[in-house]
């Protein structure tokens, strides 16, 4: 799943002859950095309720950078740098991605895998 979102984003940009959307890309790589950083690997910190002000940072910066992916396609769409046909694959590459890592976080949950 995760491949086909890589290349779907690869996709929206070929087949539209315009890298535009590739700015996307960079944002799917700022979403794990909270994690990474302020929750130690782990998304759980995501959920609670306790914490102090890193985590609640790290809550926004994934939240931001999560919008961001979505958003970066609208805008690129709203001052015409991009077809809409590179914004639906952009926005059906994002949520191929977001079932792909809601998967893997429901898989590493469980603790008989």
């Amino acid at each position: 799943m995760c491949s086909s979102s890589i290349l779907l984003q690869i996709l929206a940009c070929a087949l539209y002859n315009n890298w535009w959307p590739m700015l996307t890309a960079l944002m799917y790589v700022l979403v794990p950095m909270p994690c990474l950083f302020f929750g130690g690997g782990s998304t759980q910190f995501l959920t609670s309720r306790d914490g102090g002000s890193w985590i609640n940072a790290a809550k926004f910066l994934t939240g931001a950078s999560a919008v961001g992916s979505l958003a970066i396609p609208a805008i690129l769409r709203h001052a015409h740098l991009i077809q809409t046909g590179a914004m639906v694959i952009e926005f059906t590459s994002f949520f191929i991605l977001v079932c792909t890592v809601l998967c893997f976080h429901r898989v590493t949950l469980e603790d008989y895998w």
